[in-house]
């Protein structure tokens, strides 16, 4: 299927030549038929001559409705432009052709109607000329009338070459599928309809439904009952988007397990509430996106500092208010009133309402900017986006960026064909080779800094980095510098030459008593206090008891072959005399000796040696 708007001013013949190609009213609403103008969007299809289908948007052409139509244009690929040979150019013809020139359609037809009644010639020059001054440059042009049907075999024709022009739809993208309407079918729920212009929809799908703002129908016109228009939907929904599942989707007119872009389609979505849906909002792949209410933009059409400090920006089916900063001559960044699901490379447009103006088109640049806290910070973000492009550009964007997490660069429309450097974490190579480097020199002052740790914590590393997480800083690690115990060493610890010194002079008094413990002051006299005692147990060379008892490594094991030669079970008194010890010393190592299984505690307070242990 291909899709098609219509454009042009009002009254040009649009809705009537929809009608004369498709056999079908585009029009929706009584009102609309009553006056005989389109007020909101229309919707119909056929099959060309090839036995390819078209489904044509047909767009209202007052200006009071430029905001509905362009919700039917943004997400579509070509355009039909319609002039009436009587009339010639007007200046809807004109805005319309600037919004479509803004969103950078690249693909259209002219059709210069009522040709039955004025020669077509002069209007079909004078628009010819128009339309190749755009984006959309030379166009083929056909004559037809409406009422008589003359020209519409050509037309038909003509609609026959252009949608065999257009580029190939990308089926395995990503769906973002604008919504331009939602209703109600009893029996059935909701149903949102849209433009889908790229990816693939199925029964059952899971997708995110994002919120929407003022849904605005017509002016101050009403929509009452059926086919009567009513005023703003005031809807403004916020928080991060829902899922959802389809429950059926229809194109054409038809049911279908599954719709490819490019085409227009009708999602039944499973316990949507319909007050919760309106035009604006979007169906999305999940986890393929981001809701940004900021982004930087390259603008084409008016000078940046021409622009109103607030305008209006048109994308896909949406209309949001955002106010302007200019960065560089052609680039600004944009906060928008709502938040929406943009991309790097997306077209939208700006809008002046107050002066009925196409301000111009903007290209999104980043969707994720970075602040500009600091003075000079504008200027120098301004000379990093003249240097972008609106192609996706991983190496470029891990350059900007440094670290970013895989989803997070798939969600900003950037291709993530890049190996991690920790879970799911991509860096830039060169900023991670500055990491290895500041993370040896972090190890080395700590070392310096605190000389009787077995090394720098995890943590303490982290912050001192700025990285966000702790698996950074060990995928980070490599020879010589070592990982152990959630601590980072550059190799082999080692243990300060003074402390292992005061630590053997602190049992040289007791080599012929070796369950005795060095006092209290001893080991003040020594230097060893607190943090030396914690640093000589960390690296081996003491083991500390319960009561801040230090007593030499192997103490624990010759404790065992000694209290194993007793006659089991023993006392706790026989266990101090045979070890040649206090009190102070025999029960807490018998509780460590508890603790660690070698000895059992019976129930009259005697021990024994476990016969597992035995002699050492």
């Amino acid at each position: 299927m291909h899709v098609v708007a219509t454009a042009g001013h009002v009254d040009h013949g649009k809705s009537t030549l929809v009608r004369a190609l498709t056999g079908m009213e585009p029009d929706r609403w009584a009102e609309e038929r009553r006056r005989g103008m389109t007020i909101d969007l229309g919707f119909a299809w056929t099959t060309l001559p090839s036995g390819a289908s078209v489904a044509f948007v047909d767009v209202p052409g007052h200006e009071r409705f430029v905001p509905n139509m362009l919700a039917g244009i943004g997400p579509v690929p070509a355009a039909m432009i319609v002039v009436a040979a009587d009339e010639g150019w007007k200046p809807q013809s004109a805005e319309h052709l600037a919004a479509l020139d803004a969103l950078g359609v690249r693909h259209g037809l002219l059709v210069v109607t009522r040709s039955d009644l004025a020669g077509p010639g002069s209007a079909l020059a004078d628009a010819t000329a128009r339309i190749a001054a755009t984006s959309l440059g030379t166009v083929e042009a056909v004559a037809v009338s409406g009422h008589t049907g003359a020209g519409l075999d050509d037309l038909r024709a003509a609609l026959d070459r252009l949608t065999a022009a257009l580029p190939a739809s990308d089926t395995t993208a990503p769906v973002r599928l604008w919504i331009d309407r939602a209703f109600t079918i009893r029996g059935a729920g909701t149903v949102v309809t849209g433009t889908l212009g790229a990816g693939l929809l199925r029964t059952g799908d899971e997708l995110e439904l994002t919120g929407a703002g003022p849904l605005r129908t017509g002016g101050d016109l009403k929509r009452g009952g059926a086919g009567r228009l009513r005023s703003d939907d005031d809807l403004r929904l916020s928080g991060p988007p829902r899922r959802v599942r389809v429950r059926g989707l229809q194109s054409l007119g038809a049911p279908a397990g599954e719709v490819a872009a490019v085409a227009r389609v009708a999602v039944n979505l499973r316990g949507v509430d319909r007050d919760s849906v309106t035009r604006g909002a979007a169906l999305l792949t999940p986890g393929r996106f981001r809701l940004t209410g900021l982004v930087d933009v390259r603008v084409h059409g008016d000078a940046v500092a021409d622009l109103p400090a607030t305008v209006t920006l048109h994308t896909g089916s949406a209309a949001v208010p955002v106010r302007v900063r200019p960065l560089g001559t052609d680039t600004a960044r944009l906060r928008l009133g709502r938040p929406l699901p943009l991309r790097l490379g997306d077209r939208a447009l700006l809008r002046d309402p107050g002066r009925h103006h196409v301000a111009g088109g903007v290209t999104v640049l980043d969707a994720d900017p970075p602040t500009l806290g600091r003075r000079g910070a504008a200027a120098g973000r301004a000379a990093d986006l003249t240097g972008m492009g609106a192609t996706a550009d991983p190496a470029g964007e891990l350059r900007r960026r440094r670290l970013i997490r895989r989803e997070d660069l798939l969600r900003l429309g950037v291709p993530a064909d890049v190996e991690p450097v920790a879970g799911d974490w991509l860096a830039d190579p060169a900023h991670w080779d500055e990491l290895r480097r500041r993370l040896a020199d972090e190890v080395a002052r700590h070392a310096t800094d605190h000389p009787l740790e077995p090394g720098a914590p995890l943590d303490a590393l982290r912050h001192r980095l700025g990285l966000p997480d702790r698996a950074l800083v060990e995928a980070l690690v490599q020879p010589p510098l070592r990982l152990r115990d959630g601590r980072v060493t550059a190799g082999d610890p080692g243990v300060p030459a003074a402390l292992a010194g005061a630590v053997r002079r602190a049992f040289a008094d007791l080599t012929d008593r070796p369950f005795t413990a060095p006092e209290a002051h001893r080991l003040t006299e020594l230097g060893l206090g607190t943090r030396e005692v914690g640093a000589a147990v960390r690296a081996g060379l003491a083991v500390r008891l319960d009561g801040n008892v230090l007593l030499p490594p192997d103490t624990p094991t010759l404790a065992v072959r000694v209290l194993a030669a007793l006659p089991q079970p023993f006392t706790l008194s026989e266990a101090r005399r045979a070890l040649d010890t206090t009190r102070r010393v025999a029960v807490p190592l018998l509780e460590l000796l508890d603790r660690t299984g070698v000895t059992e505690r019976l129930p009259d307070d005697r021990r024994r040696i476990r016969p597992a242990v035995g002699p050492q």
